[in-house]
């Protein structure tokens, strides 16, 4: 109640002060400015609500603003939270993949270079001969006899005659080069099919290599892949060769390496010896700025030095002498009036220091090889050690061992399919290398005459397991178990194992290819020998064998 009391007397004193009648003349204006000051407020008002409209309108807006960025940031962070989980995952099974394939790569290099247990291989391979009909060893014998045993002797009478040509035509060559400027060029020697009495496809082919070496006070230092300097893989088997003088050191003197001063002198050379023209480089066949040995320059000075030596020679002989292929510098063909020609390759190559391994300025390619990497990489050929190792073991076999009969008539049967279905990424040598791992694998009695057929399917299948997995291994290559009597140099035993089929995983047409003439070869096998063999009792076929072997 006294608060009501209050309030209302409150009320009476307010509007007794605020009557206007009491300030006359403080608030005279008052009456008459009423409106306009009521219009203002109103505008002010109006103002106020649109202002305090946009304010809130902006916080809305910011705030938006603000969740979405703040939306974004968390899927931001979500995006590399998962890339990040997903990157190690991918490379945490990348690592896992690599560490499988590299040991399933060691265990089968490890199988394959262990093949003592080559007879369990053969148990689980040989699917490509399912519903084959293989001959007999009666057929094989009948087709041996009739077919591949009459070639040795003219193999032999070529040979002596290429021989004894090739003799007469180095002689001469010499005579016309200068022996203070020319390259010196040795005796020749017989390597490959000829010289390893298994050659059967005609025309016959003699290989000869002759080895050179540059004219006093140079000499050749080489450098293979597997010297210690890192080389690609597609440059593995290749080496290169440096022409140095003699008294040179093979990592050169400094002054060849540093600028000196013009009152300085190097106390090891003589002003005259530190620079070398690059015609006298180019003198010694060395491309172009370089002191590396130039294969093309190589091949031009022996085909124009074969030249003149024929040219000293020509009229000794009733025959003519020409080059015949062009891909192949080192190819010549001696042509008779009566029409016959007789075919030889003739090689320069370079001795791989003191050994028997040579380096080959041109090679036979195949569809299989890759090119050159350039013309100062050579090729590295073990071909001498291939006829040594052939002769070695053909000591320790039975009599009439049945070795080089398997690779006579594999050859045979691969050269009459590529006759038939075109060439194929194979070669003469691919089989050569088969039959190589297995002599060395197999005891020397399974090699008996008697065992011809199944030595020769030994072959095939130890091909097609080759073939599918792209490897085939360089018989000497990272070989440890190379007989010592050979004499082999052991930077090449410890080196590592070089594979042959190494192009076919790049090369994808060829392999196929090759894969479907090897198929197609065994199922002609039949056909192919059964067109050069008559039928015979098989008694008979044995004793034909026998004494033919």
């Amino acid at each position: 109640m006294p608060v009501g009391i209050f309030r209302v007397c409150l009320v009476v004193i307010t509007a007794i002060v605020n009557h206007p009648l009491l300030f006359p003349r403080e608030n005279g204006t008052v009456p008459e400015n009423a409106e306009e000051i009521i219009q203002k407020m109103k505008e002010r008002e109006e103002s106020l609500r649109l202002e305090q409209l946009r304010l809130e309108q902006e916080i809305a807006d910011q705030e938006a603003t603000q969740k979405s960025l703040e939306k974004a940031a968390e899927v931001v962070e979500e995006s590399k939270e998962e890339k990040v989980r997903w990157d190690m995952w991918t490379a945490l099974s990348m690592i896992i993949f690599l560490l499988i394939e590299l040991w399933r790569q060691d265990f089968q290099e490890g199988i394959w270079q262990d093949t003592g247990g080559e007879e369990d291989d053969m148990a689980v391979l040989g699917k490509a001969f399912k519903g084959v009909a293989f001959p007999d060893k009666a057929v094989l014998a009948s087709f041996y006899e009739k077919r591949i045993l009459g070639t040795t002797g003219d193999m032999a009478r070529m040979r002596e005659m290429v021989e004894g040509f090739a003799d007469d035509l180095l002689e001469a060559l010499r005579s016309v080069c200068n022996r203070d400027a020319d390259m010196e060029v040795e005796d020749c020697m017989g390597v490959g099919s000829m010289y390893e009495n298994w050659r059967v496809r005609k025309p016959f082919v003699c290989d000869l290599i002759v080895p050179f070496a540059p004219p006093e006070p140079y000499c050749f230092r080489s450098q293979t892949w597997c010297s210690g300097n890192s080389f690609p893989p597609d440059e593995q088997g290749y080496g290169t060769i440096k022409v140095c003088r003699a008294n040179e050191d093979v990592t050169g003197c400094i002054c060849d390496k540093t600028k000196l001063g013009e009152d300085m002198l190097c106390l090891l050379h003589s002003q005259a010896n530190t620079t070398r023209p690059s015609s006298e480089m180019e003198d010694l066949l060395c491309f172009k700025n370089t002191q590396y040995l130039d294969a093309d320059q190589v091949m031009k000075w022996f085909q124009i030095a074969v030249t003149k030596a024929w040219n000293r020679i020509s009229h000794k002989y009733e025959f003519d002498l020409c080059f015949s292929l062009l891909d192949s510098p080192g190819a010549l063909k001696i042509k008779f009036k009566s029409g016959k020609s007789i075919a030889f390759n003739l090689t320069p190559v370079v001795q791989y220091e003191n050994s028997d391994v040579y380096f080959i300025s041109h090679f036979p390619r195949s569809s299989l090889a890759a090119d050159l990497p350039s013309s100062t990489h050579w090729f590295l050929t073990f071909a001498v050690y291939e006829r040594r190792f052939i002769q070695l073991v053909s000591k320790t076999l039975p009599a009439n061992a049945c070795h080089v009969s398997c690779l006579q008539i594999l050859s045979f049967l691969h050269g009459k399919q590529c006759s038939l279905t075109g060439p194929s990424g194979l070669t003469n040598y691919h089989l050569k290398t088969v039959l190589l791992h297995l002599l060395q694998a197999r005891p020397s009695q399974d090699w008996a005459p008697e065992n011809l057929e199944a030595r020769l399917q030994d072959m095939l299948k130890f091909l097609e397991k080759c073939l599918h997995e792209k490897k085939l291994y360089h018989f000497f290559i990272g070989n440890g178990k190379v007989p010592a009597e050979l004499g082999f140099p052991i930077i090449f035993q410890r080196a590592e194992p070089l594979n042959l089929f190494r192009p076919f995983v790049l090369r994808r047409a060829v392999y196929r290819k090759t894969v479907d003439t090897f198929h197609e070869m065994l199922r002609n096998t039949s056909a192919l020998i059964n067109e050069y063999t008559v039928h015979i009792p098989l008694a008979h076929a044995n004793g034909i064998h026998k004494e033919s072997l």
